[in-house]
């Protein structure tokens, strides 16, 4: 007989969950394993709220498995180590991505490249080594292999870092993947949410001129004066399509609804490339002469592997690169869901685990 979340493991864990399809998130009690010997446990301090934790919890992809604890945008403190753990100690402070596991046998393991395991384990909604459901960072503790542990550096703000160890790998990945965060390219960043505005971030500190691609004309001072950006297009215009066609190097597409890309190929110059981040739940359609003319290049990118995320996180806190937050408390996170279902949010909602999560604990 299978045991309930709260008997599987040794420590006891408290959180918030998803039940079912409605999403609606509420106090949960379950557990985690003791703290093995190439483990890091640490007290959970924030946690962002990417978009795939609203598909996740909505189960909009599918694969959802219930109860759900969501959040893999984890930062906070060490408490534990295991005896064999080398790269960080008690107190200091740290992060876990969207992965916790995978076979480190394979080629994409091999080349640091994790996030392409082919037996990737997912930080929540995966099964574990052991078969267990792994359950996310809304919640007081997180415990993980060292491996896929990234250590956050003195100074770097906890609460707009841990966006960054989802959005932020997802649009520096491709940007030095495809050789499009370089002086010299012109990038077009396509939606200015949560992926978006580090990805501006992120490509101007690598030296590319950057332009936002938009439909939101109310968005242009945002993109231009605060976030940085050199120009601004709105993709309704069609004007302003026009003027642009053929002046891009490369084009990162953060966008997670369906929309047309022919017109975003229409931009690339000969052999320029639009790498798809954002993941509509309803398939493109991509005109095959819109590729063959000119050689481009239509791709799809995720996250980064281990070393290439603490690579990220280094690169963001020597050029001060943060995510623009909302900190919430753990009681907000069903509003913010429906907030940011919305797109109602500028740019990424962070709840604030370490000082509220205890309120909403059940007095038992």
């Amino acid at each position: 007989m299978a045991k309930s979340p709260e008997e599987e493991h040794p420590v006891k864990t408290f959180g918030w969950a998803a039940r079912d399809p409605s999403g609606h998130l509420s106090p949960f009690i379950f557990s985690r394993r003791v703290t093995g010997e190439e483990d890091v446990r640490f007290k959970v301090l924030y946690c962002g709220i990417c978009h795939s934790d609203l598909h996740s919890i909505k189960n909009e992809w599918g694969s959802s498995n219930y109860p759900m604890v969501p959040g893999h945008e984890i930062v906070g403190e060490v408490t534990e180590v295991g005896s064999k753990v080398e790269k960080v100690k008690v107190g200091d402070k740290v992060g876990v991505g969207c992965m916790v596991g995978a076979c480190h046998s394979c080629d994409s393991c091999a080349n640091d490249l994790e996030n392409y395991c082919p037996k990737l384990i997912l930080t929540y909604n995966g099964i574990y080594y052991d078969g267990t459901i792994t359950y996310g960072g809304y919640s007081d503790s997180m415990v993980a292999n060292e491996r896929y542990v990234v250590r956050i550096p003195d100074g770097m703000p906890l609460d707009s870092a841990a966006p960054l160890l989802c959005a932020g790998i997802t649009v520096y990945s491709p940007l030095k993947y495809f050789g499009l965060g370089e002086p010299g390219k012109h990038i077009g960043i396509v939606g200015l949410g949560g992926l978006g505005h580090v990805a501006v971030k992120f490509a101007k500190a690598l030296g590319s001129k950057v332009t936002v691609i938009s439909t939101s004309p109310s968005k242009k001072a945002e993109a231009l004066e605060h976030l940085g950006a050199d120009s601004f297009l709105v993709s309704r215009d069609q004007d302003e399509l026009q003027a642009a066609m053929g002046t891009f190097d490369g084009i990162i597409d953060t966008v997670s609804a369906t929309h047309p890309i022919m017109p975003l190929l229409s931009l690339l110059k000969s052999h320029g490339k639009l790498i798809m981040v954002g993941a509509p739940c309803e398939p493109l359609e991509v005109p095959a002469f819109s590729l063959i003319i000119g050689r481009k290049t239509t791709a799809g990118s995720c996250i980064g592997g281990m070393k290439e995320t603490q690579e990220m996180i280094d690169f963001a806190a020597k050029h001060n690169i943060k995510a623009d937050i909302e900190v919430i408390s753990m009681d907000y996170v069903n509003k913010a869901m429906e907030r940011l279902e919305q797109a109602d949010v500028r740019y990424r909602f962070v709840i604030d685990i370490g000082n509220t999560l205890a309120a909403t604990k059940p007095s038992s």
